[in-house]
């Protein structure tokens, strides 16, 4: 049996997207920079994913932008909020996805900025009454914060952040990757003033996202190069990538609600198995939490055991895909920064598994079934 629960590191692209798709790959393959025919199409094709996008996020069409993902997305809201505004100082906290720490610790490296990081409990919630603290005692300052964690599936209360960094005018960008399609971002209630989303997250292609900006903000170019995206981001568009995003970020919202209780009974399906059936598994963050956490997240802090660094290898023999971490670090032998915060013990094996819509009650189970006899032999079986 095949089952797939890394759907935080990717997902299956749904087929009434590529359905759309298919014919920016083929007949109606201009550039949208063309004023001929050709070049007209298309452009009529990328203006109405944008306005679409912009109307299911009550947005204006104006205020969002194209990019290759949300990693060009948020390196573009803050180096280019930082250069353009002239911040001096940002606030991050230390688990954050390396799109957005990388790019600020670089920051700090040479120079452009001071960075803080505000304060975390040991479920690695964010201390919201350090923030302000943090923005109290420094001049306007970037605040980069993300809404729902890609590791363990912690959620920001994004209105209770946006009040505070707007009472000291702080700039607010919000990595939104893995929240973006499963949750509803009513923008214009919303104090944020960048969020960002990548396709490939909610059953849309890889290499696209898109950048929203706050009406009022004004920020310099991050790629540069021709006039596209209104002189915002040089380089011919992915349009069959923007048109499946469009599509993606429909279909989306529109099975919204029966995806939630759907996945979300398939999360709580595996807690509860998995505490029925391996003595001493720990939840990591607050991922155990049904109501605290991205519904499609589950980090699992297993007992220590002779088989903890081969585990992720046995589950893919046995046609279990899942991540031990973020997915950014698959492949590397570097421990999970995420982890390594929250001071997660170094002998405990842990398995972030992440479900999507496609998955089913008897995956959970073949799954869950399949660890537990990895463990058996290891005598950790209630």
């Amino acid at each position: 049996m095949k089952v797939y629960l890394d759907n935080a590191a990717t997902t299956k692209l749904d087929p009434e997207v590529l359905e759309v798709m298919l014919p920016l790959m083929t007949e109606q393959f201009g550039n949208p920079s063309s004023i001929h025919s050709y070049g007209r199409a298309v452009r009529s094709a990328l203006e109405r994913a944008r306005k679409s996008i912009a109307g299911i996020l009550n947005a204006a069409p104006a205020e969002i932008f194209f990019t290759s993902g949300g990693t060009e997305a948020d390196n573009t809201a803050i180096c280019s909020s930082i250069e353009t505004l002239g911040l001096k100082h940002a606030i991050t906290s230390r688990i954050e996805h390396h799109a957005v720490l990388h790019t600020l610790e670089h920051l700090q490296k040479i120079g452009r900025i001071q960075l803080s990081y505000v304060n975390l409990n040991e479920k690695g919630e964010i201390d919201l009454e350090h923030l302000e603290l943090l923005l109290s005692t420094n001049s306007r300052s970037l605040v980069s914060l993300m809404h729902g964690n890609n590791e363990i599936g912690n959620l920001l209360d994004l209105s209770a952040a946006g009040d505070i960094c707007e009472k000291y005018q702080a700039v607010f960008h919000s990595d939104t990757v893995q929240t973006m399609g499963h949750y509803k971002h009513d923008l214009q209630q919303l104090k944020t003033d960048f969020i960002v989303g990548a396709a490939h997250k909610f059953n849309g292609p890889k290499g696209v996202g898109f950048l929203y900006v706050r009406p009022g903000i004004k920020i310099a170019p991050f790629v540069h190069g021709g006039a596209q995206e209104r002189n915002m981001r040089g380089g011919t568009e992915n349009i069959y990538g923007i048109v499946g995003l469009a599509k993606a970020l429909e279909i989306a919202y529109r099975d919204m609600n029966d995806h939630q209780s759907h996945i979300m009974g398939l999360k709580a399906r595996m807690i509860e198995k998995l505490k029925n059936n391996i003595d001493g598994i720990t939840f990591n963050g607050n991922s155990g939490d049904l109501d605290k956490s991205l519904y499609t997240v589950l980090n699992v802090s297993l007992p220590p055991s002779d088989i903890s660094d081969m585990l992720l290898f046995n589950l893919d023999i046995a046609g279990i895909a899942v991540s031990g971490g973020s997915a950014c670090s698959s492949g590397t032998d570097i421990g999970s920064h995420v982890l390594n915060e929250l001071q997660i013990p170094a002998d405990r094996a842990n398995v972030r598994f992440s479900f999507g819509k496609y998955n089913t009650e008897e995956e959970i189970d073949y799954a869950v079934n399949t660890l537990s006899e990895l463990y058996k032999k290891e005598g950790i079986i209630l």
